[in-house]
């Protein structure tokens, strides 16, 4: 049966001017995760990834240390929810960062509302695009994509029919560079692993981050 596996970028810079960077932590969870896509030997199928600049770059770093050669897709369904745009929305909340993005995440959900830039829009598209990436995958062939913790944590939940505290339960730890892991078949669609960073584990404390 086709495998999927969801790949959440590397660290990106919340210190720096451009967060949409990966940064030097970022770049070496991304070799590491190339190194164990190379141990692996997969059979790979489609590789797709958002068209954030630092999903772009995980997909580089990482196929390039896996031996993995072809193009990229870029589809921006992949893409993560706009954080900095939903803290904006109620500046004045007080709390931990965490805090104020689990709180801004379910006024978000629990809006509504079916537009651009709503919760509905951005669920109906993940979920769209892993129906295009289901159809098109392969027996016995693994899809590669890599993409964010709110996209991964959408599809989760959306899979184990979870509420929403489940998908903030799930955001939150999201590790950069690790792999969530999907099966196709005749029952669908199923999640068989989540989160997976054992890949990082050797590199230390460092190297557990979920910005």
């Amino acid at each position: 049966m086709p495998t999927i596996y969801l790949i959440r970028h590397g660290k990106a810079s919340p210190e720096a001017d451009d967060y949409d960077e990966l940064s030097a932590t970022g770049y070496e969870q991304a070799r590491l995760l190339g190194a164990e896509l190379r141990r692996r030997d997969l059979s790979v199928g489609p590789v797709v990834s958002g068209s954030l600049r630092r999903q772009r770059q995980t997909a580089h770093a990482a196929l390039a240390e896996a031996g993995v050669e072809g193009p990229t897709e870029v589809d921006r369904r992949w893409d993560e929810y706009d954080h900095l745009r939903l803290l904006s929305l109620d500046p004045h909340r007080s709390g931990s960062l965490q805090e104020r993005l689990d709180a801004s995440l379910t006024t978000w959900t629990g809006s509504g509302e079916t537009g651009p830039g709503s919760w509905n829009h951005f669920r109906d598209g993940v979920r769209a695009a892993l129906t295009d990436l289901v159809s098109r995958s392969e027996r016995g062939r693994t899809a590669l994509v890599f993409t964010s913790a709110g996209v991964i944590s959408t599809v989760c939940s959306v899979l184990l029919s979870t509420s929403t505290p489940g998908f903030l339960a799930m955001n939150r730890i999201v590790v950069n560079g690790s792999v969530t892991k999907l099966l196709h078949g005749r029952g669908g669609t199923q999640l068989v692993g989540f989160n997976d960073h054992a890949h990082l584990e050797h590199g230390g404390t460092d190297l557990m981050t979920y910005r």
